[in-house]
């Protein structure tokens, strides 16, 4: 990352992000992660089980959210901690016969939470909701300035 510490403040925002999430995320997903639990892809399954619907995996929205921290350093590698606390599951609804409709839409804010000149880090916290209440709470990447 190219961006001095001295550059950047403490509430300063990095930017935000809209993001649609589908069924269709939630199989590729499934199939890189391993993760084929039916709570991610069957409606009846996840209902059964006393969930609103299919939810997305969470691991799939903590990756997701990250991604505003990545594209601000342009540099994965420079997320060096990245915590969160799962609170709402994402309910993905079925629009497969809607092409290019989500089925749940992610707003993710990112701000900068704390400087630390020293170590030349950043943290970065983000606030992640999902028809308007967070879905992820006191998600905090701490990334390398230099």
């Amino acid at each position: 990352m190219s961006i001095p510490a001295a550059e950047l403040t403490v509430g300063q925002e990095i930017g935000s992000v809209t993001i649609p999430v589908t069924r269709q995320d939630l199989v590729r997903y499934a199939g890189a992660s391993g993760d084929f639990n039916p709570i991610h892809w069957n409606s009846d399954f996840a209902q059964g089980v006393g969930l609103p619907g299919v939810i997305a995996h969470g691991m799939f929205t903590m990756g997701a959210a990250v991604q505003l921290v990545t594209d601000w350093t342009g540099d994965p590698g420079s997320v060096i901690d990245y915590q969160t606390r799962f609170t709402k599951p994402v309910v993905v609804a079925d629009t497969t016969a809607q092409p290019g409709v989500p089925g749940a839409v992610l707003e993710v804010r990112g701000t900068i939470g704390a400087l630390n000149p020293e170590e030349a880090t950043a943290r970065i916290d983000l606030t992640v909701t999902f028809e308007g209440q967070k879905v992820l709470v006191k998600a905090q990447a701490v990334v390398r300035l230099s």
